[in-house]
């Protein structure tokens, strides 16, 4: 009842045949297409087209990241002089009591 039972792996049935050869061919390259003659010119206007309503959604983007990191940074910092302020005073608290005993 306790006792694993163990899978027997099932031999293969019926006729096993062998892989196929592969023989190698000949690449025969062939002639080219030829070029099209109608060649369209190309347009002298950059990729991206800025309207004043796309720079002034950039700019006011870019200042609402700049806004945020520094807001994050700045809590960051204040963070750590807390927990600095809170460390040294600690310690001062220690030391004194240890120097009384």
């Amino acid at each position: 009842m306790f006792r694993p039972k163990v899978p027997t792996m099932p031999q293969p049935t019926g006729l096993t045949t062998s892989p196929a050869v592969v023989e190698p061919t000949a690449v025969t390259p062939h002639a080219p297409a030829p070029a099209s003659t109608a060649v369209t010119p190309a347009r002298n206007r950059p990729a991206v087209q800025l309207t004043p309503g796309t720079v002034l959604a950039l700019v006011g983007g870019g200042t609402a990241v700049v806004l945020v990191v520094g807001a994050v940074l700045v809590s960051m910092l204040l963070a750590v002089a807390l927990t600095a302020t809170s460390l040294a005073v600690c310690a001062v608290a220690i030391r004194s009591v240890v120097a009384r005993r």
